[in-house]
């Protein structure tokens, strides 16, 4: 396995240089298509509705500031594509929300990398829940990037936060190609006594012997706890020197209003480092 296509948000956070070199670090690693998307923030909804509306409402001055808006923020795209010196890149203007999408998009896609939200940037409110929502309506894992900090080396020190579970199994592999290049890789097994079901006799031995038979070798580590799982997840990888978290992404979406469960509500809200989530 390996990633062939990787989808990128671009926008005019203050962080998103970081976001697009990582994407590109890795699309230049793989020689995948990296494919830069920034979008006018407007529902395709709204666009379909002002088409059938027969009242003569011009917002065409509006829509075409918003589409100005989303092509400048290209431009540092393709400049960091090419300086890294990926084979492959393409720009996409979008008219839809985010949301909506980068969803529908992702799902042609091998990965998709989105950036933490920033509470005190300047992103719309309704990309608090941008992660969560792509995770559960795309089937792309992702790689979402904290917004304060660099990231020079992601991927050469992983930790895993092995439950057991399907979200934790699918981001496991979905992760391969960057664990196999992985200089270490930890697995960490939180309160094991409390789902044994899920985990066997020997908690973490199972995704161990996985990976082994990728020829990634792991160090399992059995954690109690009796904080937040996130918190503890995180407090352990700043202690470990983790350059990169795997994770699940727990919850479900009804209507727009997400769902979560506590540690994947932490880590999104809290992260340090870039984390690989799947659904």
């Amino acid at each position: 396995m390996s990633y062939k296509t990787i989808l990128v948000h671009v926008d005019d956070s203050r962080n998103v240089n970081t976001r697009i070199e990582l994407a590109a670090r890795l699309a230049m690693t793989e020689q995948a298509h990296l494919i830069g998307v920034a979008l006018t923030g407007v529902s395709r909804f709204l666009y379909e509705t002002i088409a059938a509306d027969a009242s003569g409402l011009n917002i065409e001055p509006y829509l075409e500031m918003l589409r100005q808006r989303a092509e400048q923020a290209l431009i540092p795209f393709e400049n960091i594509a090419q300086r890294i010196g990926v084979p492959s890149i393409e720009k996409r203007l979008t008219d839809n929300e985010a949301a909506d999408g980068l969803s529908v998009q992702a799902r042609y896609s091998d990965l998709i990398v989105l950036g933490q939200y920033d509470p005190d940037g300047n992103a719309p409110p309704s990309y608090v829940n941008l992660p969560e929502y792509v995770a559960m309506n795309s089937g792309c894992p992702m790689l979402i990037v904290p917004h304060g900090g660099t990231f020079g080396n992601v991927g050469e020190r992983v930790l895993i936060a092995w439950n057991g579970s399907v979200e934790a199994s699918k981001a496991v592999r979905s992760a391969l190609p960057l664990l196999r290049r992985a200089k270490i890789v930890e697995v960490a097994v939180f309160n094991p006594e409390s789902q044994a079901i899920s985990h066997g006799d020997q908690p973490g031995d199972d995704i161990a012997t996985y990976l082994a038979r990728h020829n990634i070798k792991v160090d399992v580590m059995q954690e109690k706890t009796n904080i937040d799982v996130g918190e503890a997840l995180l407090s352990l990888a700043a202690n470990l020197n983790s350059d990169l978290l795997v994770m699940g992404c727990y919850g479900r979406s009804r209507f727009r209003e997400m769902l979560l469960g506590g540690a994947t509500r932490t880590v999104l809200t809290s992260m340090t480092v870039p984390v690989m989530m799947a659904h």
